[in-house]
């Protein structure tokens, strides 16, 4: 039986991304004849279209679509194939794309990369601060290695490994009256204006969910408050809009320190999040990502 080569995988996946052969060729560093031919092939091979050419560009057929999602399977087993024979007994050298969310990422990182240059000199270290749910894609689309996120969070087809706890704690203006009590319950800051970040953000869900709380409700006519980043939020709490949820990562390390807030404990059960490393189940990286938690753990 005559298979589809990698190569023409290849080009079928960069004439999905850049919609047109002339874009496509250019990201393959082949010619638009050569990448052209590639496609072809592999339709005779196929047996059928994978590609309707039209003016305004190329659309997938429902055959092309099939391969497209097949090809991106056996493309990053290809990849992970050559990354775990060049890197056998040599854990984390070369290449590795891993993701952070935003409530992670700058108060984490600047500790772990030193540590990580140190103890890993040869890693090649690629990475991308966005949303757990688009992290999460990516890890499953391959164009990711492993993603530093939070649990509780939907993780099917997934694997992680513990890094750390991270409590989640009250914060309010530093002249408000529940900034003289020794913690918060999230009693006392449901009945205050309620400010967390947009939707989106997996810490808005762990706050909520772990304070049994519903989201925040703002008057008739009106949208609630809501914050882009943590930066945002502590300056938003500290001009006396409201009160919030800040996670014991963040206020170690100095979110908070020159804004007017205070910051309390929570009055609530297991009010903490999960820190994790996850990448894909049954991928070639697990080793490296049990690896990285594990100097996370010690950042």
């Amino acid at each position: 039986m005559l298979l589809p080569t990698i190569r023409q995988l290849q080009y079928l996946k960069l004439l999905a991304e850049n919609g047109a052969f002339g874009r496509a060729a250019e990201a393959a560093h082949v010619t638009q004849p050569t990448l052209s031919a590639g496609i072809q092939e592999l339709e005779r091979t196929l047996g059928a279209p994978v590609v309707d050419r039209a003016r305004t560009g190329v659309i997938l057929t429902p055959v092309g679509e099939e391969a497209l999602r097949r090809a991106t399977v056996i493309l990053n087993e290809a990849e992970e194939l050559v990354e775990a024979a060049k890197n056998a007994g040599q854990p984390l050298t070369g290449r590795f794309r891993l993701g952070v969310i935003p409530t992670i990422a700058p108060f984490l990182l600047p500790g772990a990369l030193p540590l990580l240059r140190q103890r890993f000199p040869k890693l090649r270290l690629f990475l991308r601060e966005d949303l757990t749910q688009r992290l999460i894609a990516q890890l499953k689309a391959g164009r990711l290695d492993a993603a530093l996120i939070a649990l509780p969070f939907d993780t099917a087809g997934l694997e992680w490994a513990h890094v750390s706890d991270d409590e989640l704690l009250a914060a309010v203006p530093a002249d408000h009256p529940l900034a003289r009590e020794a913690t918060a319950s999230p009693e006392a800051l449901e009945r205050e204006n309620l400010i967390l970040l947009e939707d989106g953000h997996c810490l808005r869900e762990h706050a909520l969910s772990a304070c049994k709380l519903g989201p925040p409700r703002a008057g008739a006519g009106e949208e609630p408050f809501a914050a882009t980043s943590l930066p945002t939020l502590v300056q938003m709490v500290g001009s006396g809009l409201g009160v919030t949820f800040l996670p014991q990562m963040a206020v170690s390390a100095g979110l908070a320190d020159a804004a007017h807030v205070a910051v309390k404990p929570l009055a609530a059960d297991h009010a903490a999040r999960e820190i994790v490393v996850a990448w894909r189940a049954g991928s070639n990286r697990r080793a490296e990502g049990r690896l990285l938690a594990e100097v996370l753990k010690d950042a």
